[in-house]
């Protein structure tokens, strides 16, 4: 029995609330979709839903199922969307945002090679640290990285975003190493003032637990980017990201420390307002960023260049 529609059928009692309604939608009779359920949880070793002769209850495990079903059978409408009618072709003005200093790095150098493969599209590009309003603000993707906020957008993982704490060889040289997220109260730190990340604390893992240590801060600013330049001229330590100080590190301008207790990194991510009716430029602009971000050699050559 096809996979596919079997989790289609299932999408479709569960938002209809009943096998005759899903089966009436796609002319045929309710053993049918019954049959596609029953081969779906056999399949899975899990009840979906719980059948009664009035009503249909979706498990907890089916409530998990069913939003993983529904983003991938969109993703699977917007595939075969973008490939046919002979292939369609991407028009339009794109306005896309993302946050100053890896907008800097990380998405304005790849522009160019996507407009080159979508003649028929402009882009404008935003970048800011702000926290823009998609929706208010007429933005169709921003780009965001770190932990992301509660909200009703959608988002799309593009990548890993890795932490690590870091300071000049001179500095260390003055001060000593902290050997652990502890010592760091006892140094210099540098602090970003605008992220919230960074006001609950830098992240540590500690006992097999995410914990969070107050650095005691010396300066702070709201530019990432002063903050890595202070972090070179020896002001203290700074906690950033491994796609901003990668290249310094390698070079030996920079030393990682507390490596033993990093914290799982957080993601880099494409955020936007719907995936119903989701604009072709938008579909192959996500599906373009993110594969740019999946090749390894991109990030290797990102770090020996320090774009």
């Amino acid at each position: 029995m096809d996979r596919l529609k079997q989790i289609e059928s299932f999408v479709a009692v569960s938002m209809k609330g009943s096998l005759t309604a899903a089966a009436a939608a796609e002319g045929v009779a309710p053993a049918v979709i019954g049959r596609r359920i029953d081969a779906l949880e056999e399949r899975l070793g899990v009840k979906l839903l719980v059948r009664t002769t009035r009503r249909i209850t979706l498990t907890h495990e089916g409530s998990a199922f069913l939003e993983d079903a529904q983003r991938v059978l969109a993703e699977l409408a917007n595939a075969e969307a973008s490939v046919s009618a002979g292939g369609l072709k991407a028009s339009g003005h794109l306005r896309i945002t993302a946050p100053a200093g890896f907008g800097r790095r990380h998405v304005a150098p790849l522009v160019p090679q996507f407009i080159a493969r979508h003649p028929e599209v402009s882009l404008s590009l935003d970048l800011s640290d702000r926290l823009v309003d998609l929706v208010n603000d007429g933005y169709d993707c921003a780009i965001r990285v770190g932990d992301l906020p509660d909200s009703s957008l959608v988002s799309t993982r593009l990548a890993d975003n890795r932490r690590l704490c870091v300071a000049s060889p001179d500095y260390l040289a003055e001060r000593g190493r902290p050997e652990h997220p502890s010592d760091i109260t006892r140094h210099d730190c540098l602090t970003l003032s605008s992220e919230a990340s960074q006001t609950r604390g830098w992240a540590f893992t500690l006992d097999g637990q995410l914990t969070r240590v107050r650095p005691s801060t010396r300066l702070d600013c709201s530019d990432g980017q002063v903050l890595h330049a202070w972090c070179l001229a020896g002001l203290g330590l700074a906690w950033r990201s491994w796609w901003e100080v990668s290249a310094d590190v390698q070079a030996g301008r920079l030393v990682s420390v507390l490596d033993a207790y990093a914290a799982p990194p957080n993601g880099i991510y494409a955020v936007f307002a719907q995936r119903k009716h989701l604009p072709l430029r938008v579909r192959l602009w996500i599906d373009f960023i993110k594969e740019a971000y999946a090749d390894e050699v991109y990030w290797q050559q990102a770090a020996v260049t320090g774009a």
